[in-house]
């Protein structure tokens, strides 16, 4: 436990999910012996975008079997394949998905921005969607088909016209029937079954098989980080997003089984997740710690469980709440819960949060997969000047300008005048030819 806003800058550390040379020992040796004695992890990822870029479709299947160990004969997956999946998938489980699919659906449109023209003022944007999105998912143990529904959704009511995803075979295990049953949910249009650096690098570049696309979406490993990073700019990204982290700010009237309940869910990620508890109470910390002790005792997770809160967990206790929100503007956590009397007159402080969930009926593990917003939001403090995914990472807009031979009139003199400030006579030019025609017409 710490005390006050200073001290939990002290120990409340940033990670940086571009950070390679943190990557443990196994895995820089795994890099080695693919790639060479010399190799990095960044020279890797590297190769491995430049290989596909030159090699296409045959460079995505030889880093398959390398890495995965998947001998591909098709990089899509069959429509066979997706109907089984959708087969095999409990139908409890398929309504279950269908009703966030619906709420996820509801709270995009409601958000959708429109086009709008003044004519009169000669000005006007309009809204137009991006042609082609492609999203990637993980395999193995980290494959969420609450992300895929968070990603393509949206992009689908945005209007984006065609939604694939790539998302890795291993060996010859079927990929993850609930992903695809998500998939299929959400109007994806093509499953790719290609995973890591190569999927991004077919994703940006394209191959004969996977068409080039417009922006990259979906959560991945440093690796798959890093190779986003390095895509940026021949696509768009989402974002490059680190470990996941909630912060928790609770009152004395907070019900503290469900403090805790909510700690364990955010730390039960992975040992670099971040549960951190704000309060004023010393009552309260009492209470959640031997909350703690007792959920998480028989957890099947309790072993990453305790290694995320003994890394990266933090108790602060502060003098007042009004310390509390300054804390959480001050970390711009992914997630912050407010577990206090009234969270409605304190929702307004907040400044810099990826997400804000009010109240204890609103715990962050209902956005993750229902409440509608999706749940890929800003990590490690860039909740301070950026946002949730929405329909808005998913558009373009084009302002508009139709002036009048009034109001270009009007302003013709102005232009021109900044123009010869610029220095470039050739802009003031082309107002004046036409401000010298308006004057001669009038004149005739």
């Amino acid at each position: 436990m710490v005390r006050g806003l200073a001290a939990a800058e002290s120990v409340l550390t940033r990670i940086d999910p571009l950070d390679l040379s943190s990557l443990p020992e196994p895995a820089l040796q795994r890099t080695r012996d693919l790639f060479g004695v010399d190799a990095t992890p960044e020279s890797s990822v590297l190769q491995m975008l430049r290989d596909v870029r030159a090699g296409g479709d045959s460079a995505v299947r030889r880093y398959a079997s390398l890495l995965d160990d998947a001998d591909l004969d098709t990089l899509e997956v069959p429509e066979a394949e997706l109907e089984a999946a959708w087969d095999d998938t409990p139908d409890d489980l398929k309504q279950a998905l269908q009703l966030a699919a619906r709420r996820i659906t509801e709270f995009h449109e409601a958000t959708l921005p429109r086009d709008w023209v003044d004519l009169s003022g000669g000005l006007g944007e309009l809204v137009r969607p991006l042609e082609r999105v492609g999203l990637y998912a993980p395999g193995g143990t980290a494959a969420y088909p609450s992300t895929v529904l968070m990603t393509a959704i949206p992009a689908r009511v945005a209007g984006v016209s065609e939604v694939v995803l790539a998302t890795p075979r291993r060996g010859q295990e079927p990929l993850n029937s609930t992903v695809l049953a998500a998939a299929r949910i959400a109007g994806v249009d093509a499953v790719y079954q290609v995973g890591g650096v190569p999927a991004i690098g077919a994703l940006a570049y394209g191959t004969e098989t996977i068409r080039k696309v417009d922006k990259i979406c979906g959560p991945g490993n440093v690796f798959v980080a890093y190779a986003k990073r390095m895509v940026q700019g021949q696509v768009d990204i989402d974002g490059v997003f680190g470990p996941t982290e909630t912060i928790l700010l609770a009152d004395e009237s907070a019900n503290p089984v469900f403090c805790a309940a909510d700690l364990i869910a955010q730390a039960e990620h992975d040992p670099m997740a971040s549960a951190i508890l704000v309060t004023d109470s010393q009552n309260l910390i009492y209470t959640v710690e031997a909350e703690l002790d007792g959920q998480i005792t028989g957890n099947p997770r309790a072993e990453t469980i305790r290694q995320s809160l003994e890394r990266q967990g933090c108790i602060v206790l502060v003098d007042d709440f009004t310390e509390a929100i300054a804390v959480a503007n001050h970390i711009a956590p992914e997630h912050l819960c407010l577990m206090v009397a009234n969270p409605w007159a304190w929702a307004g402080q907040v400044r810099n949060a990826g997400g804000l969930f009010l109240g204890e009926f609103s715990p962050e593990v209902m956005g993750d997969y229902i409440a509608g917003p999706s749940h890929v939001m800003p990590t490690g403090g860039t909740a301070r000047f950026s946002s949730a995914l929405s329909v808005h990472h998913f558009l373009r807009t084009m302002p508009v300008v139709g002036l009048s031979l009034q109001r270009f009139t009007d302003l013709g003199a102005a232009a021109v005048r900044i123009a010869e400030a610029e220095g470039l006579p050739g802009h003031a030019g082309a107002v004046q030819a036409r401000l010298d025609h308006i004057a001669a017409m009038q004149t005739r």
